[in-house]
């Protein structure tokens, strides 16, 4: 049990990644599979020595060229929700000219409503990609669609000893959010270990890096989301050459804790 000022929590997920292999009762390994299918949205990883070592290498497709040309993904999230084949119903529909290319089953393993979410994990410099621990609405309901960003790391933005590090929240769907998300300068090396946490609550999401409170973005989706955590490869050909493979986000843990009512409330 933690507290955050009169507010307690109390830690319902934990994965340490201690297993030889991914629990997928916790996480589904692909990526938005519904615009794209499983078997190019699928993630590619490796886990040993209480690491989650989620990989893009040499010889993957893009996962979704008909909407999202070469980007090559490989992601985790605790949920999925789509509509029908050749429909436009689905989570995080990226792309105005998004339709559902393969039907998926709905699954809701993690899709908490207000709490502490906490990630350690070593992000990359390679200027080609991005890794980012992101929670977007589970979308049941077309509005709710929000996503709140803990962490979004570009390579092209980390330096030794300092990088930007996105944060907030997008609007997407949802016409009760405004969009309000900065990369902020802190002066860390991302290539090491260090946490990043949200604490979100009906009224704002508080920020922080290696317990350290970063801002608080005065906005509050409210319904259920889920977790979204990856790395990405963009083919930029400004940032050649293409680097060695395969190109590699380590985490550590995730853990999530929940709102619990203050004895007497109801």
């Amino acid at each position: 049990m933690t507290d955050s000022g009169s507010v307690r929590y109390e830690l319902e997920f934990e994965d340490t990644f201690d297993a030889g292999v991914l629990d997928t009762s916790r996480w589904f390994p692909y990526h938005l599979p519904h615009w794209s299918n499983r078997e190019q949205a699928a993630a590619r990883y490796e886990l040993g020595g209480g690491l989650l070592r989620l990989r893009i290498e040499q010889d993957q497709p893009p996962w979704c060229p008909e909407f999202d040309g070469t980007v090559r993904v490989s992601s985790l999230q605790t949920g999925v929700f789509a509509g029908h084949e050749g429909g436009r119903i689905g989570q995080h529909r990226f792309s105005q000219d998004a339709v559902v290319r393969q039907a998926q089953t709905d699954e809701r393993l993690y899709t908490p409503q207000y709490g502490r979410f906490e990630l350690r994990a070593k992000a990359t410099d390679d200027p080609r990609c991005m890794v980012a621990l992101w929670m977007i609405g589970y979308e049941d309901e077309p509005h709710r669609s929000a996503e709140i960003c803990i962490c979004e790391i570009f390579g092209r933005d980390v330096q030794p000893g300092r990088a930007l590090i996105g944060m907030g929240v997008h609007p997407f769907g949802d016409p009760a959010i405004a969009d309000e998300f900065a990369a902020e300068t802190l002066d860390i090396d991302v290539r090491e270990f260090h946490t990043y946490a949200a604490v979100w609550t009906p009224d704002d999401v508080a920020f922080f890096v290696d317990g350290q409170h970063v801002k608080t973005v005065g906005q509050s989706p409210s319904y259920p989301m889920q977790f979204m955590l990856g790395i990405y490869e963009f083919a930029d050909e400004a940032a050649s050459p293409h680097g060695s493979y395969p190109k590699q986000f380590t985490v550590d843990y995730f853990r999530g804790w929940r709102r619990v009512a203050p004895e007497g409330d109801a």
